[in-house]
């Protein structure tokens, strides 16, 4: 039996809490589009950054890192509308310490 890099299990916990990230960096009423692209653009650059980080004896992947990647948007949609809404979660998280529309004015 084949291990799992360490690497690969803290992706897979990064990925599982990346749609409460998306909802703490946007506000309600950000289009559910824009949140989709984020989430996306986050799972990328988790899978790049896993598939560098883990140890490789051929060196990094692209392919597995684009795998890693489309797997992983697949799970944060998956325990985004599996756990996180259904629970409310998502929500409080958003409510308590995300973006408010009044701090999004203040910045501009």
């Amino acid at each position: 039996m084949q291990h799992i890099d360490t690497a690969y299990w803290l992706g897979l916990v990064i990925t599982f809490v990346l749609p409460l990230v998306v909802g703490v960096v946007t506000t309600h009423v950000t289009n559910a589009s824009v949140q989709a692209v984020l989430l996306l653009l986050f799972t990328a650059v988790n899978g790049f950054l896993v598939e560098y980080a883990a140890p490789h004896p051929d060196g990094y992947s692209v392919g597995s890192a684009v795998i890693f990647a489309l797997v992983g948007f697949v799970m944060a949609v998956a325990s985004h509308f599996g756990l996180w809404k259904p629970t409310g979660v998502a929500r409080t998280l958003q409510t308590k310490v995300g973006v408010t529309k009044r701090s999004v004015d203040l910045a501009a």
